[in-house]
C-alpha cells in the first residue's frame, strides 16, 4: 500500500511520515510526503491512502481536504488529529476518516485496510450498470435509457439520476444532494437541485415523471415502481402487439 502524507510544513520533503503519524514507522507501507498543494498531490503514482496531517493547523487542513476532495480525487482521505482536535472534525471536511496521531500500528492498519476496501467497493458499485424500473444506467458510458429509450442528459442530469438511483427508497435533502452530486465546493442554492429535477421529470416524460418522488419539507427520492406494475408491463405490451395485429 502506498500511503502519501500532507502536511503544512514549510519543507515537506524533509519531513519523516512517522513524525506525522508515528504508528507508520511500524508497519511495511511505502511512504511519501508532500505539502498542502494539491498539484504536488497529483504528481507521480496516485497513492492507495493520503494520510492529512490535521494535528495543528486544523482550519488550514480543514480547507486542504476539501480542495482535495473537490479535485475529483476518489483515493480515501483520513486526517490524522490530536485528541482535543476531534471536537473541529466534521462531514464538511469531506474526508473518509479520522485517526489519532497517537494511535497504534493495530489500529492505523485497520482504518487504512477499511477505508480502501471501502473505496474498492464504492468504484466497483459506481462502475456497475443501474436498473430502476424501466429505467437502466450505464455509468461507464454515461447513457441513460427509459425503455430503451435514450434521455438526452446533461453531466449533472445524469450525475443527479444515477445517485438516486443507486439509493432507491432513501430520501435525501437539498443539501444532501447539493454534497453528493455537485461536491463540497459548491456553494449554490436549493433551487439548483429544484431545477435539475424538474427537467429530469420533463425527459422521463408524463409517465415516468414520479419515479423522482418529492418528500414534502424534506426532500427528493426514487420511486420504483410496484412489482405489480413490473409483473404486468409485460402482459400489457403483448396485448397491444396482439390489437396492433388485429
Amino acid at each position: 500500500m502506498e500511503i502519501l502524507v500532507v502536511t503544512a510544513v514549510t519543507q515537506p520533503v524533509l519531513v519523516p511520515a512517522a513524525r506525522v503519524l508515528p504508528a507508520l514507522d511500524l508497519l511495511a507501507h511505502t511512504r511519501r510526503v508532500a505539502g498542502f498543494d494539491v498539484r504536488e498531490c497529483a504528481s507521480g503514482a496516485e497513492p492507495d491512502v493520503v494520510l492529512v496531517d490535521a494535528r495543528r493547523q486544523l482550519a488550514e487542513a480543514r480547507g486542504f481536504c476539501r480542495t482535495l476532495r473537490a479535485s475529483g480525487l476518489r483515493t480515501p482521505v483520513l486526517a490524522v488529529v490530536e485528541e482535543s482536535g476531534l471536537v473541529a472534525v466534521a462531514a464538511d471536511w469531506g474526508i473518509d476518516d479520522v485517526i489519532l496521531a497517537g494511535a497504534g500500528p493495530t489500529e492505523v492498519e485497520a482504518r487504512l485496510r477499511l477505508a480502501t476496501q471501502a473505496a474498492k467497493a464504492a468504484v466497483r458499485a459506481a462502475n456497475s450498470q443501474i436498473t430502476a424500473g424501466a429505467l437502466s444506467i450505464d455509468p461507464d458510458t454515461y447513457a441513460a435509457k427509459l425503455k430503451g429509450r435514450a434521455l438526452n442528459l446533461t453531466y449533472k442530469e445524469f450525475e443527479l439520476l444515477r445517485f438516486l438511483a443507486q439509493h432507491p427508497g432513501r430520501v435525501y435533502t437539498r443539501d444532501q444532494l447539493l454534497r453528493e452530486v455537485w461536491g463540497y465546493d459548491y456553494f449554490g442554492g436549493h433551487r439548483t437541485v429544484d431545477v435539475h429535477v424538474r427537467r429530469l421529470r420533463a425527459k422521463l416524460g408524463s409517465e415516468y415523471e414520479s419515479m423522482i418522488g418529492t418528500v414534502r419539507q424534506v426532500g427528493y427520492t426514487m420511486v420504483l415502481p410496484t412489482r405489480t406494475e413490473t409483473e404486468l408491463e409485460p402482459v400489457v405490451l403483448q396485448a397491444e402487439a396482439v390489437l396492433q395485429r388485429a
